[in-house]
């Protein structure tokens, strides 16, 4: 138990350290090409932070175990809305900018309609619903490929003033705080999750619970790091850019090497839990961090307590069933 309990601390070094590198980078790469923060969050950070839901979530499903698969999806995206999200809400309220909100949001809940029409039919995710998922995945690459495009360019001065030397910097940073991000999400996720065993948690509750927690610890280090720089909207984009990877990238690609079934692990009044419990939540949630900053165009610290206050009940009900 001594050396997983150590390289769980080894990891834990790699994404606060990691996490430093990578907000750098992304804010850099941001101000030197007049793009907005939830933009660059929404998309270069959030495919960055998703890396070890794609690993993780592909391996489990390649090995037999598409209920961690399943699970670290929509878990991560429970984890991602109502405990990272709602931290920064909660830290620090304030008004976000719609129209770049609104191209990752309206992807999430179109790939979330597939989703939940899936699994409230057939319940089987074959191989054609996940080339689907990846179809929606490059779309959404490309409408924002697109949507930076009309975002304004800088001027032929300021242009002139921006050195290749430190866009390179920028560059190196995001990919070395990437990859210490992932190296040290994977030390913890296996090792919590072998420390978890060893406690005789269930395999499906470790996904929803440790494992969701662990692959989205980049996410949270990213959150943290980024209110501490005073880059809140850096964080919510990579939150909200992330919950559509995890639907439509990890998903997509784990079911497209290894179509699975829901896991039927447990059950609430006869019916499967997930039907009951995983989905409604992760719809739920994100219903509650998005729609009022759409309509609203601001961010209330009473939505991120309401969020963790639900996070917590979730995570309290995993581990009753």
């Amino acid at each position: 138990m001594l050396i997983p309990v150590l390289l769980f601390a080894v990891g834990l070094v790699f994404l606060i350290k990691g996490g430093d590198w990578f907000v750098d980078g992304a804010t850099g790469i941001a101000r030197r090409f007049h793009l907005p923060e939830l933009l660059i969050g929404a998309t270069v950070v959030s495919i960055g932070t998703t890396l070890p839901e794609v690993m993780v979530s592909t391996a489990s499903a390649l090995s037999g175990h598409g209920e961690i698969a399943y699970g670290n999806a929509i878990g991560s995206v429970i984890c991602n809305t109502a405990l990272i999200a709602a931290i920064t809400v909660a830290v620090r309220p304030g008004k976000v900018d719609p129209k770049s909100l609104r191209l990752p949001v309206c992807f999430f809940f179109v790939a979330a309609a597939l989703y939940v029409g899936i699994a409230y039919t057939t319940g089987y995710f074959s191989r054609v619903a996940g080339l689907f998922l990846l179809g929606l995945f490059a779309a959404y690459m490309v409408s924002t490929v697109w949507q930076m495009k009309a975002s304004p360019a800088p001027s032929r001065r300021e242009a002139t003033e921006e050195k290749d030397g430190s866009t390179l910097k920028d560059t190196a940073l995001l990919a070395a705080g990437a990859a210490l991000i992932a190296v040290g999400a994977n030390l913890l996720v296996d090792n919590g999750t072998l420390i978890a065993q060893a406690l005789g948690v269930p395999e499906s509750v470790i996904a929803l619970t440790f494992v969701a927690l662990g692959t989205s610890l980049p996410e949270l280090v990213t959150a943290i790091t980024s209110l501490a720089k005073g880059h809140g909207a850096l964080s919510l984009g990579n939150v909200i850019g992330a919950n559509v990877f995890n639907l439509v990238l990890v998903s997509g690609v784990s079911v497209t090497l290894a179509p699975f079934s829901i896991p039927q692990n447990s059950s609430i009044a006869g019916y499967n839990a997930s039907l009951v419990l995983d989905i409604p939540v992760m719809l739920l949630t994100m219903a509650l961090l998005t729609l009022p900053a759409l309509t609203k165009g601001k961010l209330r610290r009473g939505q991120g307590i309401l969020l963790l206050v639900i996070y917590a009940a979730f995570c309290a009900a995993q581990f009753t069933l």
